[in-house]
Order: C-alpha cells, then structure tokens, then sequence
C-alpha cells in the first residue's frame, strides 16, 4: 500500500530503514561540527543530541520511511556560467519551495498509513533534526557521494528526500553501496575547494552556504570563485557521472520558471523588497531577503566585466543596507577605473558610517591604487 500511494502521490523512489540504521552518522556529525565546519548555522550544534539519532527525536519510532521526488534539470546547469549577464540559481529553487510541495505528499501518505495500519506518524522534510542522506543510503535509495549528498543509480544527484517516522513495524530494505569508487569528479568541481576529504564537507568554503546560509558579507577570497552563482551552486551534484542515468523532473512544480533559468543581472539589481518578493512568491530565495539576495547579485555583476552595470551599482552603494553597500563598493572596484572609483568614494564616504563598508572602501581603493590621502 505504502509503495503504491507513494508512487501515485509522485514520488519515485522510496525505501524502509529502522531507526538504529546509522550508527556511524552521529561521530561524522560531531567532528562536523567540532571542527567548525557548520560555520554559522548554529542550529547544527544546539540539535546535535536529537539528530544524532532517530530515537532521539522521537522514542517511540519503529520504522523510517524515506522518500525521493526528482528534480532533474533538463541541461547540465554549469552551462549558465558562460553568460556572465546572467544569474545562476540553484536548480532546486527555480521554482516552488520543495519544502511544501513534498510536505503536502508526505502528510496525506502519512494519513494513510496511520489508517490503515493505526500507528502514529511524523513527517519531516529537511527542517528538523532528522539525517535525511544517512537514512535515504540505510534504506537503499543510494548512497552519499563524496560530495556528501545523496546519489542515486537511476536519478544521479537529483532526489529531494522526504522521512516518515512511524509506530509502526516495517520490514527494512537493504542498505545502499557506494559506487563512487576511484572518481573524484566532484570534488574537483569545486570552484571553492570546500572538500578537505572525501566525504568530508567545510560548509564556510561552500557556495551554497556562502550565498544562503551566510547572513554577513561574503569573504574577499570566494568572491571571484563564485562567478555568476547568485543563489546556491550546482557543480558537485552535476559534475557526477552518474547523471547520466538522470531524467528531468516529473513533478511541474519542480521544473523551472522561464524567468529564474537564467535571469539577468541588469534587471535583479533593479529589485526594491516589494519587487523581491513579488518575484520570489512561492520560491526558496525568498527566505534569504532582498539585501542577501541583492548581496549575492552584486557580487556576480563584479565577477561580470560588463561596464554598463557600474551605474546600478554606484546607486546601489547608498543603499540603506550595509550589507548591499558593501558588496556594491566591491562590484564597483572590478568594474570601473581607478579613478572613477575614488571620484565614487569622495561621493558616498563622508555619509558612511559603518565600520564594514568603510573597510570595503578602504579595500576597494587600495587595490586600484596606492591612493590614501581619501582617508585623511
């Protein structure tokens, strides 16, 4: 019943696992977190006790069930880094939120499964303690590459995964092998060098964490590696060979807007929060805000070469956000003279006010030039 409602709910990959099936999960977390890989997202170290293992969360669990829904893009996603007039977003946030297209699916087969069988359920969907990747390889939809994510033999790198935790008996499914074997390709996709190890990922180096969980300026030296990505990064999940066994996304939901495949920079750094907004309804992005999305944006448009987005920037350095002042005054330093960026300084610093935005002035100048009088 399970495997047949998940299928007709669209969901095409699933297996069982028993909630002792990871027992190696909770050491890799606490080095993870030990070592400071999880940057600031503090939240990984304060659930750390409950995510370390199913029963943890929840005593009375018997039974996992977990789910894949793909999300295959059509194209190989890395293509977009050659437009550099372009915004790269991360395929899974061209569209609606996974989070409620998989939730909702999730809790109506849940429903079912605790009428017919009369057990308790819980659903989870990547925003509680729960280890979905380890759990997705203990029930056999793949195993976790050495980009640390799931990959799959029949759908590459693309599965959103979905948990049901339940009271109820199942039989467990066989664990998932690794297949990745001497293949590196991953890892050497990395624009950032954010794997120390196989298997082993420093989230303060990855472009996703940098350009979403990050709330702070992006640091110096990852700015030019981040090229055009204006929303998370694909190059790991896509640099696996094993896509060659993937398929686009069935779900419509999941497959990509027109107007977030490949938006233009020119018009993204036009966007007040109202327009931010009415863009991203219904979207991921839109939990980052306006300023770390615009952030992200002007980075890319200084990585870019093309002058005629110096103007948008220069206005975009008096913005009220510190947090998009500072990334404009960077933008500005990759896209026009020496110069016309101390004509720009002489313009916004005697408003300046914040300590980080000076610093970038201050930075921004001294790599145009030797000039310091400015600052006298």
């Amino acid at each position: 019943m399970i495997r047949g409602e998940a299928r007709r709910l669209g969901f095409e990959a699933l297996g069982f696992t028993a909630p002792d099936s990871i027992p190696r999960a909770d050491g890799r977390l606490r080095d993870f977190v030990a070592r400071g890989w999880h940057g600031s997202m503090d939240w990984m170290a304060e659930t750390t006790e409950r995510r370390a293992s199913p029963s943890a969360l929840w005593p009375e669990v018997r039974s996992i069930v977990v789910l894949g829904m793909n999300y295959g893009p059509a194209s190989d996603p890395r293509a977009l880094q050659a437009r550099a007039d372009r915004g790269a977003i991360s395929v899974y946030a061209r569209n609606r939120d996974y989070h409620d297209v998989v939730k909702g699916r999730l809790k109506e087969l849940a429903g079912k499964i605790a009428a017919r069988s009369g057990g308790d359920v819980k659903v989870f969907v990547d925003t509680a303690p729960v280890m979905e990747k380890p759990l997705a390889e203990a029930a056999g939809l793949g195993w976790q590459g050495k980009h640390t994510n799931l990959v799959s033999r029949e759908f590459g790198s693309w599965l959103f995964l979905g948990v049901i935790f339940t009271t109820v008996p199942l039989e467990p499914d066989e664990a998932g092998t690794d297949h990745c074997g001497t293949c590196r390709a991953c890892l050497d996709a990395c624009p950032t060098d954010a794997f120390p190890a196989p298997y082993r990922l420093d989230a303060r180096r990855c472009i996703s964490y940098l350009t979403i969980e990050n709330k702070g300026p992006i640091p110096t030296e990852f700015r030019a590696p981040i090229g055009n990505r204006i929303y998370g990064c694909d190059d790991c999940l896509a640099a696996c060979p094993w896509n060659k066994f993937a398929s686009l996304a069935a779900e419509m939901k999941l497959r990509p807007r027109a107007d977030l495949e490949e938006p233009r920079l020119a018009a993204l750094l036009d966007l007040d929060d109202a327009a931010f907004r009415a863009l991203f309804a219904g979207s991921p992005v839109k939990r980052i805000g306006r300023d770390r999305f615009l952030r992200n944006v002007l980075v890319a448009a200084g990585n870019s070469g093309d002058a005629g987005l110096a103007a948008r920037c220069r206005d975009l350095a008096a913005d009220p956000s510190p947090l998009v002042r500072g990334a404009a005054v960077w933008a500005l330093s990759r896209l026009i003279p020496a110069e016309a960026l101390r004509i720009a300084a002489a313009e916004h610093l005697p408003s300046e006010r914040d300590d980080g935005v000076l610093g970038e002035w201050r930075d921004a100048l001294a790599a145009a030039s030797r000039t310091k009088g400015i600052f006298s």
